[in-house]
């Protein structure tokens, strides 16, 4: 047998992260329609992992999810014999990755802040506990991608990235690269619909796209959504107004419809 991975993805958080996250309710219904969109890994038993694979649930605190086979892979772990996710089901996401991508790393009340750019616009916008937290995210999310960071050409990015977040009404007005499968393009622009300092529900959002019983789907193409703020997933919440998973945990989004709420 293969040794467990040493070094373990960002992505290993905790347990109470982990349940938080939408991809987790896709692992423990072992969603088929799930599968292509994400990967999950297991520390305990070094494998990955489709969503619906039929093999015992892991313990969430030994999980990790993954935006692809090769981002799994890369951090160390194998192919499980049971779901064989590394086999091709069609499925995967059809956006191409950018070639290059340059990026910045700030901080501000919602903890270390990375903003990375591609020829088209800002690609990515993540968020950490930490600086490594956000640049191993933007690594997992494009593992093909040339990564530079460049504090210099990013500064004014950044800096707007920040004013827009410490005041959400002014908007954010740069462009933007939103690279994911049709369906995930469809949710996110929908979530771009939603006025600062409102809330829709996820059913809400399967049904101005046109798929009403697409709730579940709505809530795994937030969890992947790479732009935090400016595509404002964190302003979904369940139909009875309770905040449920964010991908950067449920504190970060009970802070930004606060401030939201306030201006």
């Amino acid at each position: 047998m293969n040794a467990v991975p040493k070094q373990l993805p960002a992505t290993h958080c905790g347990a109470e992260l982990i349940t938080q996250d939408p991809r987790w309710a896709a692992v423990i219904a072992r969603d088929a329609a799930a599968d292509g969109t994400f990967f999950y890994s297991v520390r305990s038993t070094g494998v990955y992992c489709r969503p619906s694979c039929a093999a015992r649930r892991a313990r969430p605190e030994h999980v990790a999810f993954h935006s692809d086979r090769a981002a799994a892979e890369r951090a160390g772990f194998r192919p499980c014999r049971r779901c064989k996710p590394e086999r091709d089901d069609g499925q995967a996401r059809d956006a191409e990755a950018p070639a290059a991508i340059r990026f910045a790393i700030g901080s501000c009340a919602l903890g270390s802040i990375l903003v990375a750019s591609s020829e088209r616009g800002l690609c990515a916008i993540l968020i950490g506990d930490d600086p490594a937290a956000p640049e191993l995210d933007l690594q997992e999310r494009f593992p093909q991608a040339r990564r530079v960071r460049d504090e210099q050409a990013l500064a004014s990015d950044l800096a707007q990235v920040l004013a827009f977040i410490d005041v959400p009404a002014r908007g954010l007005g740069l462009p933007l690269d939103l690279r994911g499968s049709a369906f995930q393009r469809r949710v996110w622009q929908a979530l771009r619909a939603i006025p600062s300092g409102s809330t829709a529900s996820y059913a809400g959002i399967a049904a101005r796209i046109g798929a009403p019983r697409a709730a579940r789907a709505v809530a795994r193409a937030c969890a992947a959504n790479p732009l935090a703020v400016a595509v404002p997933c964190h302003r979904v919440v369940r139909s009875n107004g309770n905040l449920s998973g964010y991908r950067w945990g449920v504190e970060r989004k009970r802070a930004l419809l606060a401030r939201e709420a306030g201006t």
